[in-house]
């Protein structure tokens, strides 16, 4: 989160820019589709889902590190 300039839009329990994470967790809670959702979404950026400030594509990261912050984002509770 923090080595790929994350934490600049999302906290983890405050919206900055993006939404809070464990807004994103509570919304996505009981999806089974939410770890392939987010991870698609942070790959190819996006607008919408949170209001109309658009995500940028985040390409360069790694697939392993996309995973990893998925996996701990759908773990929090709020």
């Amino acid at each position: 989160m923090q080595k790929d300039g994350c934490a600049a839009c999302h906290g983890i329990d405050k919206k900055i820019v993006g939404p809070a994470y464990v807004d994103v967790a509570a919304k996505y809670k009981g999806d089974a589709g939410a770890q392939a959702k987010l991870a698609q979404k942070i790959k190819a950026g996006g607008a919408g889902v949170w209001g109309q400030v658009p995500m940028p594509p985040n390409p360069q990261v790694p697939d392993d590190d996309i995973k990893a912050l998925v996996s701990w984002i759908l773990a929090l509770k709020k």
